[in-house]
């Protein structure tokens, strides 16, 4: 195998993941919370066509979101407002409420991961101290976390509304950094979003791996995977 990029693991002792995207397969738990939400309504479409629109909106409102161009309250209505209006279907706003908060309360509960996550954290897990870096919410992520079997392997875990500051603003690294007793020199990242976790990790000299679990474009600012298992091969 060919790298084009390595790995400098000399002073490596810390690593940090992202969240979503990255180990949680958010995707797959979205569809399987839709699943359940829209069956109690008879919509003339089924949960993959509302998937499809809803991903990528969803993805545009969490970058709106982490520039601080919209509330926690504006992303969870408006990015289901605009994914039914996408399917030729607006709904209410009584109708959007109550999908949202089902939406935030169902969707910890379910528990999928990608391939390769518990694999690649029993893999580390000797070698390296383990922390996540999320800018999800606090209550959210920790439940997303415990059901999926996730939080025994994780030292600190910090999210963006523990910080006061999401990724990829120096700050939350920082605090991450300071909360792990590390320094950027001594640790890595590993996340899915160039934008929020390689550009942000790599700005305060942190090493990086992008999951590229949605087809970002390449770059050559650090090595990108296709799955986890390849990150064993810079590890």
């Amino acid at each position: 195998i060919i790298l084009r990029h390595m790995i400098d693991k000399d002073h490596l002792t810390d690593i940090f993941f992202d969240l979503d995207h990255t180990l949680w397969d958010f995707e797959a738990n979205s569809q399987a919370t839709f699943d359940q939400l829209l069956a109690h309504y008879s919509f003339p479409f089924d949960t993959a066509t509302f998937m499809e629109a809803y991903g990528p909106i969803n993805h545009a409102f969490w970058k709106l979101y982490r520039e601080n161009k919209i509330t926690t309250e504006e992303l969870r209505f408006v990015r289901l407002q605009k994914t039914f209006e996408a399917v030729k279907c607006p709904q209410t706003k009584q109708v959007i409420t109550v999908l949202s908060k089902g939406y935030i309360n169902q969707l910890s509960t379910h528990t999928h991961i990608f391939e390769g996550t518990i694999d690649l954290l029993d893999y580390l897990k000797p070698n390296y101290r383990l922390h996540i870096i999320t800018n999800g919410f606090e209550n959210v992520q920790q439940k997303k976390m415990a059901n999926a079997g996730l939080a025994p392997y994780f030292e600190v875990v910090l999210t963006a509304e523990k910080a006061g500051i999401k990724k990829p603003h120096p700050d939350i690294f920082n605090q991450a950094l300071s909360l792990a007793e590390t320094t950027a020199k001594n640790a890595l990242m590993i996340g899915d979003s160039f934008e929020a976790d390689i550009e942000g990790a790599v700005a305060l000299g942190m090493q990086a791996i992008q999951f590229n679990s949605h087809d970002e474009p390449l770059h050559n600012h650090c090595p990108i995977v296709e799955n986890l298992a390849e990150i064993k091969q810079y590890l």
